[in-house]
């Protein structure tokens, strides 16, 4: 009796440990072995997040990789609370707007879309079959709700989640700022103050105006595309110069309990992919769909 309480006790523990050892594995794609990599897939239970950011220009303040540093800090935090597999540095996004300024890697919207479409698809090839793609750039907002859509266009055995970016929310430290906040400015620049204080240059922050310069005069729902830059030629918007590390702690813990959430949704989402599925199918044979 007592030889079999240890190996009972023995076993446990090495369940235990090896429960433990799969926990204290990367998240990062690109930090495992092979090995580690199929631990990882059943751990995440397929569950792989793309965070995706840009190289532009922020004010006269912040790095050129400011969204991808943001949406990546938050992305780590929130998979050490629920395990996924986190997707290496990814940029190719839609910037035109940008393209006037230093540093800007603008592609082209095919290779965009292309490049996006075969990046999920090796995902997915990989054991990714619940792609999350955490957006922390706002020139996507239009892009990737229409690549989530064009998913649809033809069969897949995997589906892809779009998740939105930083944004403030309500309650916490009081904004010093009152004006217009929507790039390079108060929000954004606290945020930066958590992920890379060490790449937050404050004092140059109003050396550079990031004021509506409002030059053209079209009703709010009449859309054309230079509209950022006629609104902020100088590609900064608000005022940098007023954030605090508070504020940004305040916004990051919000975003990052938000891709928690996402994340174990995500993971409990059984019905998806199977609509995905009876959906394809019906497509092959619309004349027999009921009306």
């Amino acid at each position: 009796m007592k030889r079999a309480a240890i190996c009972s006790l023995l076993v446990s523990l090495f369940s235990a440990g090896f429960i433990h050892a799969q926990f204290k594995l990367s998240v990062k794609w690109e930090e495992l072995t092979a090995a580690e990599f199929r631990e990882a897939i059943q751990l995440s239970k397929g569950t792989c997040l793309l965070p995706f950011g840009i190289l532009e220009k922020h004010g006269p303040h912040l790095p050129l990789g400011t969204d991808l540093l943001n949406v990546r800090h938050a992305s780590m935090e929130a998979t050490q609370k629920e395990y996924a597999l986190v997707f290496p540095q990814y940029y190719f996004g839609q910037i035109f707007e940008a393209k006037h300024e230093p540093g800007t890697v603008a592609y082209s919207i095919e290779l965009q879309l292309k490049l996006l479409q075969e990046t999920t698809d090796e995902m997915a090839r990989n054991g990714c079959k619940k792609i999350v793609i955490v957006n922390g750039h706002g020139g996507n907002e239009h892009l990737l709700p229409f690549f989530a859509q064009s998913q649809l266009d033809r069969q897949h055995d995997y589906v892809v989640y779009v998740l939105d970016g930083e944004r403030s929310r309500p309650g916490g430290p009081t904004k010093k700022s009152t004006g217009i906040d929507y790039h390079a400015g108060e929000n954004e620049t606290s945020n930066t103050m958590v992920s890379r204080p060490d790449l937050v240059h404050l004092e140059r922050a109003a050396s550079e105006s990031g004021s509506d310069q409002k030059p053209v005069k079209l009703p709010e729902d009449v859309y054309t595309g230079i509209w950022w830059y006629a609104r902020f030629p100088n590609h900064y918007s608000g005022d940098g110069s007023a954030a605090t590390r508070e504020l940004g702690e305040w916004n990051m813990n919000h975003w990052i309990a938000a891709i928690v959430e996402a994340i174990r949704a995500v993971k409990a989402d059984d019905q998806s992919l199977k609509l995905q599925n009876e959906f394809y199918e019906k497509t092959k044979h619309p004349l027999d769909t009921r009306p």
